[in-house]
């Protein structure tokens, strides 16, 4: 335990995921069930920028439902429907290297080889239901669950 009290396992993993309980479920007394919300990974070849920098690490949160409604709405995706893979990336993606916000304009730059790498990642990410696995942590004994749904994309 820590000196607040709380286990350090837990409370270094708790800034990217949520507790989360299924509805209808019970959740064993004193279980905390955990979603990751955020996965790294690192493109095979990397997004160039203007100046010529080279990004290859980032991170790629869950999609929600308004993610995946909204680009609906757009022209651009009513007029060619393969469009939507680049409105949706550009939500999704919450970091690229050293660029500030992801754009609609910047995925459509990736080059093609990391373009599908990307899409294989969403549907990595929001296809599958969570794989909670249940471990105790070894320096205070509490038990909880950890989503292993995503290997690790990092590279």
């Amino acid at each position: 335990m820590g000196r607040d009290g709380t286990c350090p396992l837990r409370r270094e993993r708790y800034d990217r995921q949520i507790r989360y309980a299924p509805r209808g479920h019970a959740r064993p007394f004193g279980m905390t069930i955990m979603l990751q919300t955020e996965f790294p990974f690192v493109l095979p070849c990397g997004y160039v920028d203007e100046q010529g920098n080279l990004h290859r690490e980032g991170s790629m949160r869950r999609a929600t439902a308004i993610d995946e409604i909204e680009p609906l709405e757009d022209p651009r995706v009513q007029r060619n429907e393969a469009y939507l893979s680049i409105l949706l990336l550009g939500r999704v993606i919450t970091r690229l290297g050293t660029i500030g916000a992801i754009t609609p304009a910047i995925v459509e730059r990736l080059f093609a080889t990391d373009f599908l790498y990307l899409q294989d990642l969403y549907i990595q990410i929001n296809a599958a239901a969570p794989h909670l696995v249940e471990t105790q942590c070894p320096a205070c004994g509490s038990r909880f669950a950890i989503d292993v749904g995503v290997g690790d994309m990092a590279g």
